[in-house]
């Protein structure tokens, strides 16, 4: 599916990075909501804890809480949660990360610092490195030590201390990261055996309104513990393409992130991911089930998901009137990209998709998540209306491509440096993707108040010439950038759907 990954707007706290910072001097990792308010949900590693207490040690999975067990008086409502945090408390780790952010001078503007903006000339002193520190959460899912926590909390670290709830202290690397789900899969080192540890449970099993307890270390407070009930299912908080998070009113704090949301029978049925800032009592958690379903591939570090090459959006009532469709609940095709799976089975502009394999899609999203989570090279029979006629297609799905762009090149990497001084992250353009297949540098980030969005570029479109030269790729690119003076101005040809574009974009002066 081709759907723009809109900004996270979960993004982690920027005041938790201005209130503290560590005794080496080292600031804490933020990250500055995207998606304008309302509502702005955060995301935010949290101060340094408090000293855990120690807790007796077990080495074997928590008990689920039979029936009679749960902690649920004779109305049925949730009463008292002490016997399930007894028994679940000790799988959950605090997760300490170290972050390098080589870049800006350790005392420079904040705007500058956290957005990216022009950093140090090329030819002055190299810029010293900072080093930032952050917090979250996470859970132990196997005695030997695979602890599941959110990507964010473990993305770009360098280094990853787990601290246990009895105090015990290990090194731990990553294993797998999926940014479009925001889960990561880390590893404990060293001669690691009979952890305590939690079972997934089935999230599809559990309902609005009952009981639910999140166990995390908010602004560094270890094995906090909260509880409310679950507030809704399947929403999307725009943070990517398979948004399907629960919703809990559950106290869920920075620093919350990567920790477990336990039913009453102490099965994790959530990964708490995001919050809505300003807001209290509405969380999100990412469900049990789509981190089972991810699991293997985690575990052997790299996520493919399966892909049809279609743009679609939400068939409604009055839409499936004005097309002929006998049903008010499907996807309807806006755009069919050439030499993609849905190209070669026939898929035109104005299809309906009402169901995989028989199953009714309930929306474009519901789409989008059920052919992601499949494998590429499966086939699938998908229900297609078109002018009021129905007919099944079968299509073999290929490889998602990184739409995203997070398939970056190493720091370090010219045409990273130039665009960390112009505000804007650049990759090769996918002719898949592209229509056309030009050549060029695809821009997939700008960011605000940076010299690139003074001048007017913004995602999607492709510098395709640069100062009158033709642009091939980012490296390109990034050669006509250096080539610049100072408060000079580079002439762009941007290509943007079929249209040819100039801009302007000034050089930033040297600092």
């Amino acid at each position: 599916m081709t759907h723009a990954r809109p900004a996270f707007w979960f993004r982690l706290f920027l005041f938790n990075a201005l209130l503290l910072s560590v005794s080496t001097g080292c600031e804490r990792r933020a990250r500055e909501p995207a998606l304008p308010p309302p509502p702005a949900v955060s995301q935010a590693p949290a101060p340094a804890p408090d000293a855990p207490r120690p807790v007796q040690q077990g080495a074997q999975p928590a008990r689920p809480l039979p029936q009679e067990e749960q902690a649920t008086g004779g109305s049925g409502q949730l009463v008292s949660v002490a016997d399930l945090v007894e028994a679940v408390k000790s799988s959950v780790v605090n997760v300490d990360v170290q972050v390098r952010a080589p870049g800006l001078e350790a005392h420079g503007d904040l705007l500058e610092r956290f957005f990216g903006m022009p950093g140090l000339p090329e030819d002055g002193p190299a810029p010293r490195e900072r080093v930032q520190q952050g917090e979250g959460s996470g859970f132990i899912i196997d005695p030997n030590g695979l602890i599941l926590t959110n990507n964010h909390v473990v993305e770009n670290a360098f280094s990853i201390r787990v601290r246990l709830d009895d105090g015990r202290e290990y090194e731990a690397k990553v294993l797998g990261r999926d940014p479009l789900t925001d889960l990561a899969l880390i590893k404990l080192q060293g001669n690691v055996k009979d952890l305590p540890f939690v079972r997934l449970g089935d999230s599809d099993a559990v309902r609005v309104g009952d009981p639910v307890v999140a166990i995390g270390n908010p602004f560094g407070l270890t094995s906090s513990v909260s509880s409310g009930i679950l507030s809704a299912r399947a929403r999307d908080i725009q943070a990517g393409p398979y948004d399907n998070f629960l919703q809990t009113d559950a106290a869920i704090n920075p620093g919350n992130s990567g920790g477990p949301l336990f039913n009453a029978r102490g099965e994790v049925i959530g990964i708490n991911t995001a919050i809505v800032g300003g807001g209290a009592g509405i969380g999100f958690a990412v469900p049990s089930n789509t981190a089972q379903a991810l699991l293997p591939q985690l575990q052997k570090g790299k996520i493919r998901r399966g892909w049809l090459g279609v743009s679609v959006q939400d068939l409604t009532p009055d839409l499936a009137r004005a097309l002929k469709v006998p049903q008010d609940k499907g996807a309807i095709v806006t755009g069919v990209q050439e030499n993609t799976p849905s190209a070669r089975a026939g898929l035109q502009q104005d299809d309906i998709i009402t169901a995989v394999n028989g199953e009714p899609v309930e929306s474009a999203r519901a789409l989008t998540r059920d052919i992601g989570f499949r494998p590429p090279e499966e086939t699938v029979k998908l229900t297609v209306y078109h002018a009021g006629q129905s007919r099944e297609v079968r299509v073999k799905l290929a490889e998602r491509p990184d739409l995203e762009g997070f398939s970056t090149q190493p720091p370090g990497d010219e045409r990273e440096e130039s665009g960390r001084r112009l505000g804007m992250r650049l990759q090769d353009v996918d002719p898949r993707l592209v229509p056309g297949a030009i050549r060029g540098a695809l821009i997939i980030e700008v960011e605000p108040g940076s010299p690139a969005e003074r001048a007017g570029l913004q995602p999607g479109m492709v510098i395709v010439e640069a100062g009158g030269r033709p642009v091939n790729n980012p490296r390109e690119f990034a050669q006509a950038v250096r080539g610049q003076a100072p408060g000079s101005v580079l002439l762009l040809r941007i290509q943007l759907g079929e249209s040819r574009l100039l801009r302007a974009l000034t050089i930033p002066e040297e600092r």
